[in-house]
């Protein structure tokens, strides 16, 4: 399988130059030339298989230059060797909802799905390759625990984490912040999550310096994290054993979670709607709904993953409805850029027949985690309240909610909601009294890239 930039679709990739790379060069997303599509028989040629053989299958489709299915089984095998469920992931009743519960890693997050997949990946390409890697990723909370994990210990490569300063959970921030590990790197910027990924994406166009130090990307922009996660919506439907088309409700900041959604429903996956759930950081949301795709300023929220106003994944999406023209792209970008762009009537119209939105404010957030309290006893995250609340809000009754996060991370929220918090699991306990490391830096990726070429 070949790979195209989204704003440069004249030259051809390989799995591993899209892998390593993360972002193009053009500043563009990299996406697959053609898709497969699954017929109906195939499908069920799939269904019974346990989660980490349905890995192995549908990502084998995107990687079998890079890695032999071999090779790539016995990496799958070995990345959910570590996660607290065998399947990995796992389904559970919420009323008339299902909750699909996907923090069973290492730490607690859904990223754990794919950040471990890629962790092991990376080993495996340095195995072959006489080389250094430096991954520099910024986080809105999970991002960078999940890839730190995946990362830490390994032979040539280093990692450097940046992090809203005092804009993500204490839990969070420690999962992080506690690792001792010599190639773990945590940078505390001031400013937003979207000021951390910018600075991210100009290291990345600033080839001289990018290419210098041999940078790579673990951000949901990598479209290795994009096919790991897609692996859940199959197996959830084979799960759920449907005979009709199902709807996921996915919380959603970067909109790269949904967007696999989006990836399994082209490959033929029966998906009637992706609900994309947000805050009331709800650029997706006005998007979606009405076409303004114009940011405003991020606001503090209980559910810090996704107090985000530049969505980078919608970048793909973007792509697609247009034809997979890389010339309109790159022109939307510059408005995007120039935070000027209107989605126009006729892309709206694609975009709502995969896609239907909705957002939910605090107070919603807090009412939804108490009524399902009182009711059921179960404890939401934040971040899974959003997506219950929009289900909810929207009537979808029958519907699969991505439950993103384990409630332990945040409980300030669940203590305000209903005066109770989950405690860690006792294997992570000892990030409350271990001491932190991380370098508070300002706003400016000067700064940033001063900090990496001195540690390195």
């Amino acid at each position: 399988m070949k790979y195209v930039s989204t704003r440069d679709n004249s030259k051809e990739y390989s799995f591993e130059e899209v892998f390593i790379k993360g972002l193009a060069d053009d500043g563009g997303l990299y996406v697959p030339t053609s898709l497969k599509k699954f017929s109906s028989d195939e499908l069920s040629d799939l269904k019974n298989l346990n989660y980490k053989d349905l890995s192995t299958e549908i990502i084998n489709l995107f990687t079998s230059d890079f890695i032999s299915k071999k090779d790539l089984s016995e990496l799958i095998e070995k990345s959910y060797s570590t996660f607290r469920e065998k399947e990995v992931i796992k389904i559970s009743n919420l009323g008339d909802l299902k909750l699909l519960e996907l923090f069973h890693g290492p730490t607690l997050a859904f990223k754990d799905v794919a950040m471990q997949f890629i962790g092991n990946l990376y080993e495996y390409y340095l195995s072959k390759n006489d080389k250094k890697i430096n991954i520099v990723v910024a986080t809105s909370g999970d991002t960078g625990a999940a890839a730190i994990d995946a990362i830490r210990g390994k032979s040539n490569l280093n990692i450097f984490v940046l992090h809203p300063n005092n804009r993500i959970s204490p839990v969070q921030r420690k999962l992080m912040t506690t690792v001792e590990d010599e190639n773990v790197f945590n940078i505390a910027i001031d400013g937003n999550f979207d000021d951390c990924q910018n600075i991210v994406k100009q290291m990345f166009s600033d080839l001289d310096f990018s290419n210098s130090i041999n940078m790579s990307g673990v951000n949901s922009i990598n479209w290795a994290r994009i096919i790991a996660q897609a692996v859940y919506y199959f197996y959830t439907y084979f799960k759920l054993d449907s005979d009709k088309q199902i709807s996921f409700s996915v919380p959603t900041g970067n909109f790269g979670d949904v967007f696999a959604g989006y990836l399994a429903k082209e490959m033929g996956l029966p998906i009637d709607k992706l609900i994309v759930a947000t805050n009331e950081n709800d650029i997706l949301h006005r998007a979606i709904s009405k076409g303004d795709y114009v940011s405003k300023k991020v606001k503090e929220t209980l559910s810090p993953s996704m107090d985000i106003q530049l969505a980078s994944n919608f970048e793909r999406l973007i792509y697609y409805v247009n034809n997979s023209n890389s010339g309109i792209t790159s022109d939307i970008m510059k408005k995007v850029k120039n935070n000027e762009y209107k989605i126009e009537k006729s892309n709206l119209d694609i975009i709502q027949k995969d896609f239907i939105s909705e957002s939910c404010d605090e107070n919603e957030i807090l009412e939804i985690i108490k009524q399902h309290f009182d009711k059921s006893s179960v404890i939401l995250d934040p971040h899974t309240a959003v997506g219950v609340g929009a289900a909810n809000k929207l009537n979808f009754s029958d519907c699969v909610v991505l439950s993103t996060a384990h409630p332990c991370k945040f409980p300030a929220a669940t203590d305000k909601a209903i005066n109770k918090h989950e405690e860690l699991p006792k294997e992570l306990q000892y990030v409350h009294s271990k001491e932190e490391n991380f370098q508070l830096l300002k706003n400016d990726t000067d700064a940033v890239k001063n900090f990496v070429k001195n540690k390195l």
